[in-house]
């Protein structure tokens, strides 16, 4: 397997996986299935799928490099496809469809596993005592979390805190639909 991929090209991924469903996925929820693939290959790979970083936003993991490809969405479920830009010429270009059989059964059973639940269940699901993001929102509640970042070292140490339950319900009911950072 190479890697690890632009997160863009495994979110159109996770996106082309919805439509064969008839799946409509926003770009809150996009994050958490985006964190879960991430997280679960991390922890049997011990290596990132995606480059770049995610952060502890208020209503889960976000990688904000997706975050801001689907920005343009807002709330309504994302219909468009990332798409990479010539910083030179400003051109944009597909970007490559990974082809790596691992990493697309990967985001299969992802997108199979939790892509039917609402965005509230989702979260609930981000926000699990003892998880990544907990442990990064906790810390910076005492100590300096530089950009609430959430290293994968950390995604490693404690994904398994990810208590999957089979409730669809939110716990605290729908989040707003679009995510912010802590301010």
């Amino acid at each position: 397997m190479s890697g690890p991929y632009d997160p863009r090209a495994i979110a159109n991924l996770m996106l082309d996986e919805a439509d064969r469903r008839g799946w409509k996925i926003t770009n809150l929820a996009l994050q958490k299935l985006l964190y879960f693939a991430h997280g679960i290959h991390l922890t049997k790979t011990k290596r990132p799928l995606v480059s770049g970083y995610f952060e502890a936003w208020q209503y889960g993991p976000v990688h904000p490099a997706v975050y801001r490809a689907f920005k343009p969405s807002g709330s309504a479920p994302i219909i468009n496809r990332a798409a990479a830009k010539d910083p030179l010429t400003g051109k944009t270009r597909d970007l490559p469809k990974p082809t790596d059989l691992e990493v697309i059964d990967l985001v299969s059973d992802v997108m199979r596993s939790y892509g039917h639940l609402p965005p509230g269940r989702l979260v609930d699901l981000s926000h699990a005592k003892d998880s990544p993001w907990s442990v990064v929102v906790d810390k910076a509640r005492t100590d300096v979390a530089f950009g609430m970042r959430i290293p994968d070292d950390v995604i490693i140490a404690r994904f398994r805190h990810h208590k999957v339950s089979v409730g669809t319900s939110p716990r605290a009911g729908e989040p707003p639909s679009d995510d912010a950072p802590f301010a």
